[in-house]
């Protein structure tokens, strides 16, 4: 579905990424984890076809659909116009779809709402639903769940793994191993620009904790988790 191959960049004069080969397929949902510095951001705009140092992947707005991180709509549109942007792609035609992403994310009762005047939150869960609009392939995000509750966290992860279920893809920049932990079916780690883990959640969790400069061990300590 898309594929970087050896892939190094440099920007102001720093190495960003180095030698990175990449993949991902449908009916995954990767989690891309790791320090900051150490190159995610720059991995999902490559695979998005907005960064020119890799200049063989072009953007495809009818196939991918990338959220960047911290991604707000600075006009006074309502929650339902945002959501519509996802369409025009496809010249603007619907058909329901604007609606279907709206329940998708949890955000149809807001869809009359400002997107000023609703929360972080709920505004991050319209620009989700903007990228839902457009039924997209793959979805490439940055920090999808940022601003949002711990229930607000899991709907979205059930969200993205419904969407991989169904035959697409995600590749989403987290910093919470906990729900790439639970969600994820690939774990990619990232580290000085390099790929140092990729594989199953549990195989790639020791990796992960260590580019942190943490360990990893058993926690019997409460968990919060969602009601079945």
């Amino acid at each position: 579905m898309r594929r970087l191959e050896r892939l190094s960049v440099s920007l102001a004069g720093r190495t960003v990424l180095r030698d990175v080969t990449f993949d991902v397929q449908p009916g995954s949902l990767v989690a891309l984890v790791g320090p900051n510095g150490a190159g995610k951001t720059t991995l999902l705009r490559a695979l998005a076809g907005v960064l020119p140092q890799a200049p063989g992947l072009r953007p495809d707005p009818r196939q991918i659909a990338y959220l960047p991180q911290g991604a707000r709509c600075a006009w006074a549109l309502t929650v339902r116009q945002v959501a519509a942007l996802g369409r025009l792609p496809f010249g603007g035609r619907d058909d329901g779809d604007v609606e279907a992403a709206l329940r998708q994310c949890g955000v149809l009762d807001l869809a009359a709402r400002r997107i000023d005047q609703v929360s972080g939150g709920q505004a991050r869960r319209a620009m989700l639903a903007r990228a839902l609009a457009g039924r997209p392939r793959l979805l490439l995000l940055d920090e999808p769940v940022a601003d949002l509750d711990p229930p607000a966290c899991h709907e979205v992860m059930r969200l993205l793994s419904e969407f991989a279920n169904a035959g697409g893809a995600v590749v989403a920049v987290l910093h919470a191993l906990d729900l790439a932990a639970a969600y994820a079916t690939r774990l990619v780690v990232l580290a000085d620009g390099a790929i140092v883990a990729d594989g199953a959640p549990d195989e790639a969790l020791p990796a992960a904790a260590s580019a942190f400069g943490m360990t990893l061990a058993a926690d019997h300590r409460p968990l919060l988790t969602p009601l079945r």
